[in-house]
């Protein structure tokens, strides 16, 4: 076939295309119908789910972006902060974790599952007294039902009284007793 004869094809189908008993359905904004067996749109999980779903499979990215898109579909809620801050808790990113559970925790003071996470940062960073705290707080609210609250708790505590009675490092100072009740405190070389 010469260039020409494409040519000719290729303007008769545009014609053929714009003749009367020939046009193409009017699907407006909804877009073409979905293929038989295909959920709606409206059918569809948000991304809270999808994010849960992705957290469950170790995607944790992705459940990020996915808390993202549902932050912006639906606001920014208590469950949308605290998704946010367990994804960056399971990134490595506690800075960003503490931020997002804290903020959830600002909108809602008894929210459980931000209470515990943000305990467990708290607890990666070594600040176990205060990990201590949100994790009773946690304990407290859930009635003990969950196990895994149970045992974080359990470790914040162990650990905040290794802290408090653990034998005291050398500070180079020393302490010696003058009489009754009298102490002299002695820098040691």
């Amino acid at each position: 076939m010469s260039h020409a004869h494409v040519f000719l094809l290729a303007i008769f189908m545009v014609l053929w295309g714009c003749s009367p008993g020939t046009r193409t359905p009017d699907w407006g904004m909804a877009g073409p119908p979905l293929p038989a067996g295909t959920e709606r749109i409206a059918d569809a999980p948000d991304g809270l789910e999808v994010g849960h779903r992705l957290m469950a499979a170790g995607e944790y990215e992705l459940a990020l972006r996915a808390y993202y898109r549902s932050a912006a579909d639906d606001g920014i809620s208590v469950d949308v902060l605290s998704a946010v801050g367990s994804a960056n808790l399971r990134l490595g990113r506690l800075g960003q974790s503490e931020q997002m559970l804290r903020r959830a925790l600002e909108q809602d003071e008894t929210f459980v599952p931000a209470l515990n996470n943000l305990g467990v940062v708290l607890a990666e960073q070594g600040r176990w007294a205060e990990a201590e705290h949100y994790f009773r707080a946690a304990f407290a609210l859930d009635s003990g039902r969950s196990d895994d609250i149970r045992e974080n708790l359990r470790r914040a505590i162990a650990n905040s009284a290794q802290r408090r009675y653990a034998e005291p490092e050398d500070s180079g100072f020393s302490l010696v007793r003058r009489g009754a009740g009298q102490y002299l405190l002695l820098s040691t070389p």
